[in-house]
This record gives C-alpha cells, structure tokens and sequence, in this order.
C-alpha cells in the first residue's frame, strides 16, 4: 500500500476520493527525490486514458526520449545528469552519521527501528532518504534465487565513494499543475475547459473546437493540440477514475510513492515535513514548487519536492497567469485613451476661441 492509499476520513483504502468528498480539493505531491525514473507512471497514464503511442527517439536529455508534456504525453519523466554536486553532503549522510539526530528519523538513530531503514540502523550505515523497504531480494528456489547481489556503488543510501559524488541523476515525473488560476480555462471561449467538483482541470474533448488559446495560455506550456483531431489535450487527473474513488492511475502506478494523491490539504502538510526530512539529509538546494498559494497562479494542485532549482528540471521559476495583469491593462488603456480625448477635446475648444 502506498501514501496515497492510506486510507483516512477523506480517501479510501483503495486511495481514492470517498464518496461525499465534493467538494475537497484533490491533488498531486511529486517526491522527486525518491523517483527512480523507471516511467511506470508513463505507462499507466497512457494505458488507462488511452493516450496515443508515439515514436520516442534520441533527445539530448539523457535517457529522456519523451522530451516534454504534450497532447500525446501527460506523464514525462526528466532525466538530468548532473555534474559537480562535489562539496554537498550526498543523500542519506543526515545527523545520524555524525551521532546527532535528524528530525522525523530518532528510532532509527537510537538504535530503534523505522519502516524501511532497519538495514540502515542495525548496519551502522546513514539512512537513506527511500521509504520503501529493502529489497528482500527473489525467493529460495526461485530462478536466480540465492544468488549473491551484485555490489552496486550507490544503492538505499549506500555511500559511493567522494569521486563519484560529483555526479547525481535527478529525476522528475512532470504533469499539469492544475493551477488554481487556471490561464488556459481562463481563455476558453466554448467552455470546454472546467474545474471539476475536486477542483482539479480538466478538457472536455467533444467541446473543444481547437481555438489553441488555451495552449499560448498555460504558463507551463503543458496543454498542447493533438495533429490528429486538433483538439487541446493534457492530464485530467484521471477524473473517471476519481469519480469511481480510485486514485490516478499514476499515483497507483509509482513503485516508490514518489506521486502521493490525496487531499491538497493533507499533501501540503505532508512536503513541508518532507522537505525538512530532505534539508537535514544534506541536499541544501532542496526546494518544494508550486505549493504556495501566493505564487503567481495561485498555487498548484499539482506541486513538486525537488532536489534544485526549478531551472535545472526545465521548470519555469516564476510562472504568472497571463491573464492576471488583463485589469491593469484596461485600466492604462482606459487612461491613455481618456487623456487622449481630454487632448482632443482641449485642441477643438483652441480652435473655437481663434
């Protein structure tokens, strides 16, 4: 069972939305620093929307051949390899190791046991930032069972050695924000767009007359037009699945919880603790994005724990709805125009006089 599937007053133990939670605001919380990158979010997300399958190639960007969000992608997985990290603590060397004591982590540090680092405690190794348990490796008699694992240099928490430290994969399962000031619903000029009972964002394909207005407006540049058909396209959170209290397809989908579904309420609480967990790890640089509601779209429902800045996962650092600055506008338009008249006005009644 996963985060998202814990259960509680508001999600089912299947982790999704309970019947009479109308009204809830649901949402994503991505823990990049526990992606793997192994893209089973991908996968489920086009399987179960039936979403097209497309060429993947060679981009440029490591072991990214999905490249970005599109009509034809909702899920993306960035991959960035990341060179001179030399001179940050890598992952996993928290207080522990130094004999003092991590928030969140004292069990383990005092010798007690915590799900999924009782290797590290009773090894005397740092805890790794993973909340998932040790592989218990294959089965006696199993093929390939009680075969020795190979050593691998960085592995749970594993110390690799101060070489190899200078270098770090960051990956990030990417998605709609669900803006709370949605641009793109904004500019919508049949109504195809709508903020659902969850108040998540999503596009009604039959209503969609392919204007593209919503495309220049997202400030993500997430929703895209399909060649196909034309129409807008982007995540719908799995609403199908929501309405059916099943958690999205791709929160189901993460082997290693690194997308949480439930309420934003509850998310937001829950990656302000995180992040402090991640700070004291030793990944100063550690930031959560699009979970203020001050932000410039008025927080995310989609929001992210990322281990750099947003620049380094091809995130724009200060996303502003356009259409937030439209009142200013018509008001210095309304004001160049009435000056203008007052102008005009003042040149006719000088000609009068003459």
């Amino acid at each position: 069972m996963t985060h998202s599937a814990h259960g509680g007053d508001r999600l089912t133990l299947d982790g999704g939305p309970k019947p009479g939670t109308a009204g809830v605001r649901f949402g994503f919380f991505t823990d990049t620093s526990v992606c793997i990158g192994c893209k089973a979010c991908e996968v489920a997300c086009k399987v179960w929307n039936g979403v097209p399958a497309t060429q993947t190639a060679f981009t440029g960007h490591s072991l990214d051949n999905t490249g970005a969000l599109g009509a034809d992608a909702w899920r993306h997985v960035a991959f960035i390899e990341q060179d001179g990290v030399v001179g940050r603590d890598p992952v996993g060397r928290t207080q522990a190791a130094e004999g003092g004591r991590a928030p969140g982590r004292t069990q383990a540090a005092e010798g007690g046991r915590a799900p999924g680092r009782t290797q590290a405690a009773e090894g005397g190794r740092a805890p790794g930032l993973e909340w998932f348990g040790d592989d218990p490796g294959l089965p006696e008699g199993a093929h390939g069972g009680g075969v020795a694992a190979p050593a691998i240099p960085v592995f749970h928490g594993a110390e690799a050695a101060p070489q190899d430290q200078a270098f770090r994969w960051l990956m990030s399962s990417d998605v709609c924000k669900h803006c709370t000031s949605a641009a793109c619903l904004e500019v919508c000029p049949t109504g195809a767009i709508f903020t659902t009972e969850f108040s998540t964002v999503v596009v009604q394909d039959d209503v969609c007359n392919g204007c593209g207005y919503c495309v220049t407006a997202c400030p993500y540049g997430v929703i895209e037009r399909r060649a196909a058909d034309g129409g807008a396209y982007k995540c719908t959170l799995c609403y199908d699945r929501m309405r059916a209290s099943l958690q999205p397809a791709c929160a189901k989908a993460c082997p290693t919880d690194s997308i949480q579904f439930g309420p934003l309420d509850e998310l937001r609480a829950r990656a302000a603790d995180r992040l402090d967990e991640v700070l004291e790890a030793g990944q100063p640089t550690a930031q959560l994005y699009g979970a203020d509601p001050d932000d410039g779209v008025g927080g995310n429902g989609a929001f992210f724990l990322l281990l750099d800045d947003p620049e380094v996962y091809r995130l724009p650092p200060d996303p502003v709805t356009p259409t937030r600055n439209i009142a200013a506008m018509w008001k210095v338009a309304g004001a160049v125009a009435g000056a203008l008249a007052a102008g005009v006005v003042a040149a006719f009644a000088g000609e009068v006089r003459r």
